[in-house]
């Protein structure tokens, strides 16, 4: 390395809070905003709740093969800004909906192909290329975006466009807010740090040496810590989702049938879980740079289990239940997302990250978008939503236990000595 490159301040750190942004944007505030509308189109359009669930879990097994096939094929930071344009051209065709349920779900079609190519895999991507030692602060850092502007997207966003305007209104400024998110991947995010002729973080590497070979796909599916990752995350993915997008349906359904009271008290439950989530996602990064990741995700995973009972206590009569059922489980949501990618990068190497979360995060998608539907079909055939949280709580359990069964080590993520491989490592 030269001297001006050692002498070159290290530009990880402003890749990381552009992505605290840019993560935001992309999914922040579409994803974490979507849920407040259901209830306008409930009365809106006269939708039941399986009919509003399923635009996710459809658009996801449309699309299931964008991740493995693209991802790991193209720029993350170019890919970034594709999938924000499709994210607000999806947002904006929200806006215009009249009811008709096809062109719904082929709003939620193009909403995923953006999320999927905007998302975690290209955050997550950039950040582990970017940062080894540092690698769980840096991740926590940019999951922070999600956090803020997810935790205030309700508050400060969708309801006052709403009450001063309508939902429509609200959902077209959403497309356009997301839309800032492709100048700042142009002009600040770069993929790798030898695009600037830097390592990962700032550290000096000997010539003799060369990052590890990318694993195949086969090899990954192999593994039996690459199937109990998928197996635990897809489960308390799912069980978050099903939190997330019945949450406002739930407090209606337990007194809270003022509109305004309704928006309010589902505002307050959005703000407090995704501040937490901040908290937790700073906490279990500092600890996953410390500590074994399996233990940390163990501790996560059954926190989120723990905590999903707590919501039934959030009434009329003790509304206060709202505080603490969010500070807890939002603090388990956001630990719960950073460390899945921080665990791959252990298990199986960060240069066959890509691979890896081009196959998690789609299996993980099909339980946060398919597990609300599934939680529909049960609160429509019933008298309330007890029997399907009772189901979720036993799901979140299972995605513990899973999580308890991954080797508390997994491919080191180390460079081999150059006179030891044939050929460049591949995937690169």
């Amino acid at each position: 390395m030269s001297t001006a490159q050692t002498e070159t301040k290290f530009y990880g750190w402003w890749i990381s809070i552009a992505a605290f942004f840019t993560f935001g944007l992309a999914v922040g505030i579409p994803y974490y905003g979507m849920t407040f509308y259901y209830d306008y189109y409930q009365k809106a359009f006269g939708w039941t709740r399986p009919q509003m669930t399923l635009g996710f879990p459809l658009a996801v097994a449309f699309t299931l093969w964008v991740g493995p096939v693209i991802m790991h094929r193209f720029s993350p930071r170019k890919l970034m800004m594709i999938g924000a344009g499709l994210t607000a051209l999806a947002f904006i065709g929200f806006s215009k909906m009249t009811g008709d349920l096809y062109f719904y779900y082929g709003m939620w079609t193009l909403y995923t192909v953006g999320y999927i190519l905007s998302g975690p895999i290209a955050h997550q991507i950039i950040i582990s290329q970017w940062f080894k030692k540092n690698r769980g602060k840096a991740m926590a850092a940019t999951y922070l975006g999600v956090g803020v502007f997810g935790g205030l997207v309700v508050e400060n966003f969708a309801a006052p466009i709403t009450k001063a305007t309508n939902f429509q209104n609200a959902l077209f400024w959403t497309g356009i807010a997301v839309l800032l998110v492709i100048p700042i991947a142009l002009l600040v995010l770069r993929d790798k740090p030898s695009d600037m002729g830097q390592t990962p973080d700032g550290l000096p590497v000997t010539a003799a040496e060369i990052p590890p070979p990318s694993r195949t796909i086969s090899d990954l599916l192999k593994q039996p810590s690459f199937w109990l990752l998928m197996v635990g995350s897809l489960c308390s993915i799912g069980s978050i989702g099903s939190i997330n997008f019945h949450m406002k349906l739930i407090f209606k359904e337990q007194g809270f049938t003022d509109q305004a009271t309704l928006d309010a008290i589902f505002g307050t439950a959005l703000k407090y879980i995704l501040f937490s989530s901040i908290a937790g996602r700073i906490v279990m990064g500092y600890l996953a740079d410390r500590f074994s990741k399996k233990y940390v995700m163990l501790v996560t995973y059954a926190l989120v289990a723990a905590t999903i009972p707590l919501l039934f206590l959030v009434t009329p009569q003790s509304p206060e239940y709202v505080y603490i059922f969010s500070i807890l489980f939002g603090f388990g949501l956001g630990a719960d997302y950073m460390l899945i990618p921080l665990m791959a990068a252990e298990q199986f190497g960060v240069n066959t990250l890509a691979r890896a979360m081009a196959i998690i995060l789609p299996a993980d998608t099909i339980g946060q978008t398919w597990f609300p539907y599934v939680v529909s079909h049960i609160r429509e055939g019933g008298s309330s939503y007890s029997t399907a949280l009772n189901i979720v709580f036993a799901m979140a359990a299972l995605g513990a236990v899973a999580v308890m069964m991954l080797p508390a080590h997994g491919k080191k993520d180390e460079a081999l000595p150059l006179q030891e491989s044939g050929s460049a490592p591949a995937g690169r």
